[in-house]
């Protein structure tokens, strides 16, 4: 079977496939679910029955394994870090994280906010319990639970991206592994506090065979990245056929009918803000006489 490719590696190399002959050799990237999609915010449902997550193991130290796999270089992650909450149907271990990025300047978001691509996404690949692996998982409508974060350029470093670019230098073939020791993914997303409201939908993965199996969650908190970081990710891998790993993106895909929600979740009253709220309204009970 002929390999699938990028655009990118299409252009320079017409013996593989890209992404619009990609449900030639796999069907479900034709179907009815597929990802990434345009999210037009003004056509969002909001949606009260979406609450916040609950993360697991996401502070601990971790010595992770990062692996070139030809068309990505993904970091795998332990079980031991979990998801719940956020109204998936269960709980979820983490199998692996990896970014989608453009090259030459170019964005290279696979999801965009009306029309815009944004520099880098990050993918988090969860697997529903108790499955052990994501071909079990894919056979489930709900088996896969994938957190997405949109990058925007920033004038200061992330403080935490250089260890991930160094690693990226280290495995720039295809098959190549490394280990980043003392990681954390806290160091890397912001803590459950800030991350309230996100968007929600069913989808695809966005890599073939694109199984429709995956809960989307796209956070509204975007992560910071250097033009200088950004600029260095994209110049360390190579593709399976040793052309420059850039524009890892799948194109957005028709939306099909389905309904993009939005969480009403607001952040919670500081206890300070709370008591200060209970007097006010204590006091003016009291002068309408309905306390007594």
């Amino acid at each position: 079977m002929a390999q699938w490719c990028y655009q990118s590696q299409y252009s320079c190399d017409d013996t593989c496939r890209d992404p619009s002959h990609w449900a030639a050799l796999f069907p479900s990237c034709g179907g009815l679910r597929q990802s990434p999609i345009n999210i037009v915010s003004s056509k969002v449902h909001v949606n009260s029955a979406l609450p916040p997550f609950d993360f697991i193991g996401h502070t601990n130290t971790l010595n992770i394994t990062v692996e070139n796999k030809g068309h990505s270089a993904h970091f795998h992650l332990p079980q031991s870090v979990r998801l719940t909450g956020g109204a998936l149907p269960g709980h979820y271990r983490a199998s692996q994280f990896h970014f989608h990025w453009g090259g030459n300047g170019n964005p290279g978001s696979e999801h965009t906010i009306d029309g815009e691509r944004f520099p880098m996404e990050l993918h988090i690949v969860h697997i529903k319990e108790p499955y052990g692996t994501l071909a079990e998982a894919e056979h489930d409508l709900a088996g896969i639970a994938l957190l997405g974060f949109l990058f925007e350029e920033s004038a200061d470093d992330h403080p935490h991206l250089d260890p991930i670019i160094a690693a990226l230098g280290r495995v720039q073939n295809n098959g190549s592994t490394t280990v980043i020791p003392n990681f954390r993914l806290s160091d890397v997303i912001p803590s459950s506090r800030e991350l309230h409201n996100y968007y929600r939908y069913v989808g695809s993965i966005t890599t073939p065979g694109c199984e429709q199996a995956v809960t989307w969650t796209l956070f509204h908190k975007t992560l910071a990245i250097s033009s200088r970081q950004l600029d260095a990710i994209v110049k360390q891998c190579r593709f399976w056929n040793g052309q420059p790993m850039t524009n890892i993106f799948r194109p957005t895909q028709p939306l099909d009918g389905r309904v993009v929600y939005r969480s009403s979740a607001v952040k919670p009253l500081s206890s300070a803000f709370h008591l200060w709220f209970c007097f006010l309204l204590a006091a003016a009970l009291g002068t309408t006489g309905l306390i007594h």
